[in-house]
């Protein structure tokens, strides 16, 4: 690979070789010099895109949606050493108030048994050692109500799944309600409903596939729903529910319904999409759409349902999102996830209440355990606490600030935004997709005001800056990295930061690019 910091700017192999065989003729000429003399004449192609930002224009409510809830792997990986260690950096990166994760009634966390004459037998000593661990960091629980117990389930039904979690209906609907009032009420009793009143509990995950066992697979899911809403208003009326929590962006309308017409508890809406689901299985539509586009246009599609619905002001909450749900290297674990993500919050941005990224870390065993450090997991965070790309990325991102200025053209790949000390902060990116197919872009920013802005700072996320999984490739690809290369992986993948004035601020950016800069006031003069 090539220690190149702008991939996007060599010249044509045969034009290279071209250019220097001309120089050779007509002088002496260093390798450098050529290479040189060829980015600038690509340079000189590159269009200039003009972009105004009027510092002095209304600004607009700007809300990290994006930072607050992540996922993780299931329920019993948050007591090993490394998922806690992963959750300590992100907490301590970012905004990140809750986490979400299967399986709290998984057999192996011990949460439900029965006698031998079939009396229920509870134990929450592992929930408690879970909760406790995320409340110990300041995080709390989105809890998932899944799976199936063994011994509560009306047959075994084991999904694909390394942990083969039980996916059937409860044998008995009764007992099924019992464990979560025991459940619910345990956590209040522990915790206080101050507490607890603040968690979401979020009825199982995606029903519509084959995470749900029931048939016909949309009935026997309300019925599930609707039993539990009850038990945990029955509790307590403070705790928060709510579901469908589908796959691909499905059923929100009719579970609104659903609840309206049978006066079921629902509190907020939850369902997922990721970057590479198709039109028609999450639009209903037959035509093509980009992975940079897929998950924002499905957010505006529930966004419109439920504005549309008897309950216009529900709470949207995407508890799973990603730019893929398929293990992609050069997706998940690049320099990609960078721009993907910028785009994304800029498209997304008023259509839900939250979005929750699948997932923090890559502690992580729905395909059993990792194999190597790059395998095109969902984490922001690889194995061995190395930080991705996508994590330098949301770690720039929250230097966002919290309200939004327009910059004009609307469709430039620039978010504007604004402190109330009047600090300017930017963010503009260059997506170009996995296949890296795509040119240099040159902008040049018009910045009302530009001379009362001190020097800033640019930090940049690119092929060469930020991404560990290319200095992962560079290594050669170790697939048990030693303890030397893994710290090299932890503190060589940074962003590159630099120095830029406002006025006349021009940013070339290769493909798979971003850029976030920051400008502060200049001090005033006495």
């Amino acid at each position: 690979m090539s220690n190149s910091s702008d991939l996007s700017k060599r010249p044509d192999k045969g034009a290279f070789a071209l250019l220097c065989l001309v120089l050779l003729l007509t002088g002496p000429c260093s390798l450098a010099q050529a290479r040189s003399n060829a980015n600038n004449a690509e340079t000189k192609t590159t269009k200039t895109e003009i972009v105004t930002v009027d510092t002095n224009a209304q600004a607009s409510p700007f809300p990290h949606f994006w930072e607050h809830i992540l996922g993780s792997g299931r329920a019993i990986l948050s007591l090993r050493d490394s998922y806690r260690q992963d959750l300590k950096i992100c907490k301590d990166s970012f905004d990140i108030r809750y986490v979400r994760f299967h399986g709290i009634f998984h057999d192996e966390v011990g949460v439900y048994d029965e006698t031998p004459d079939g009396k229920p037998v509870y134990n929450f000593s592992y929930v408690d050692q879970i909760y406790d661990g995320l409340l110990a960091q300041k995080v709390r629980p989105f809890v998932e109500l899944s799976f199936m117990p063994k011994k509560l389930a009306s047959r075994e039904m084991l999904h694909s799944f390394w942990y083969k979690q039980n996916v059937a209906p409860p044998k008995d609907m009764k007992r099924w309600k019992e464990l979560i009032a025991a459940f619910a009420e345990h956590l209040v009793e522990r915790y206080g409903i101050s507490e607890v009143s603040n968690w979401y509990f979020e009825v199982w995950n995606e029903p519509n596939i084959d995470f749900w066992g029931g048939e016909p697979k949309e009935d026997t899911y309300f019925e599930l729903y609707d039993a539990t809403a009850r038990t945990l208003k029955d509790v307590h009326p403070l705790l928060k529910v709510g579901g469908p929590a589908t796959a691909q962006a499905a059923w929100v309308d009719r579970f609104i319904d659903y609840c309206a017409k049978n006066r079921t508890p629902v509190d907020f809406v939850t369902t997922h999409v990721y970057g590479d689901d198709s039109a028609k299985d999450a639009l209903g539509e037959d035509r093509p759409l980009g992975r940079d586009e897929m998950v924002a246009a499905a957010m505006k599609k529930v966004y419109d349902q439920v504005k549309r619905s008897s309950k216009p002001n529900l709470p949207i909450i995407w508890s799973e999102y990603n730019a893929s749900f398929a293990n992609h290297p050069e997706v998940t674990d690049s320099e990609m996830m960078a721009p993907w993500l910028a785009n994304h919050i800029k498209l997304s941005a008023g259509l839900a209440d939250e979005i929750a990224y699948w997932t923090f870390s890559d502690v992580f065993e729905e395909q059993g355990v990792c194999k190597k450090p790059f395998y095109g997991g969902f984490g922001l965070i690889a194995p061995n606490g190395i930080p991705k790309a996508s994590f330098q990325a949301f770690n720039l991102l929250k230097r966002l600030a919290d309200k939004r200025l327009p910059v004009e053209p609307e469709t430039a790949p620039v978010l504007a935004t604004q402190m109330d000390d009047g600090q300017l902060i930017l963010a503009v990116w260059n997506y170009a997709g996995e296949k890296n197919e795509g040119k240099t872009r040159r902008f040049q920013f018009l910045i009302k005001d530009a001379d009362s802005y001190a020097k800033g700072t640019c930090h940049t996320i690119n092929k060469t800056h930020g991404s560990s999984y290319r200095n992962w490739q560079n290594m050669g690809s170790p697939t048990y990295p030693t303890k030397a290369q893994i710290e090299k992986l932890r503190t060589d993948s940074q962003p590159l930061t630099e120095f830029v004035a406002a006025k006349d601020l021009e940013l070339e950016l290769q493909p798979n690019e971003l850029r976030v800069v920051i400008f502060v006031k200049k001090s005033k003069k006495r």
